[in-house]
């Protein structure tokens, strides 16, 4: 009797605990990168790069889909806006740009918002969920009282049987602004502006 009761305590209690991993918000701290070959059209030239967070707020949904839920994810612009500077930096550079924070009369400039990060439940399928993510980055070049902005969308579907974890969430939406930034830096179109 009393072993049998044990077991049901056990069985709660387990239950309770992976309801709880359900349930839990997340908070992550993606580092994407740039992974693809840019273009090579600067000359040294300075260009004033900023990175700004166009988002409403910095929760991207939540990972069973519905608004009212505690699982909420949320990816804060103070530690992912000085990873995306880096990396835009890193592009120009590689470019053949000197890239600068320091702003200067007629110096070519180039601001990359973050328009939209988000994280939504797709289809569902016997066994199978999915989980639908989106980004957008805008980027805006000004160069001679000429401007030239790009939109750039990424969009990802990932399918799972066990609800993604941090570790994993992490990694999609890496990954994804990962692509996001490659279609930035690899636009022709963005890289002749600067350099002209």
């Amino acid at each position: 009797m009393q072993r049998r009761c044990f077991l049901r305590l056990i069985a709660l209690l387990l239950s309770v605990v992976w309801l709880t991993g359900c349930s839990a918000p997340q908070y992550l701290q993606p580092t994407p990168e740039r992974t693809v070959a840019v273009p090579s059209v600067g000359q040294g030239q300075a260009v004033t790069v900023a990175v700004v967070d166009g988002r409403d707020g910095p929760q991207i949904g939540t990972r069973s889909g519905n608004a009212m839920s505690t699982s909420v994810i949320t990816v804060e612009a103070g530690p992912l806006m000085p990873k995306l500077q880096a990396e835009a930096e890193r592009a120009l550079r590689d470019m053949g740009f000197e890239p600068t924070t320091q702003t200067a009369q007629g110096r070519p400039r180039l601001t990359l918002t973050l328009q939209r990060l988000e994280y939504g439940r797709g289809q569902s399928r016997p066994l199978i969920d999915e989980a639908r993510l989106e980004s957008v980055l805008v980027a805006k070049a000004e160069n001679g009282g000429a401007t030239y902005t790009g939109t750039y969308t990424s969009r990802r579907t990932q399918g799972y049987a066990v609800r993604p974890d941090l570790k994993d969430n992490t990694k999609m939406v890496a990954e994804l602004l990962s692509d996001g930034l490659n279609r930035v830096f690899r636009d022709p179109e963005l890289g002749r502006f600067l350099a002209r």
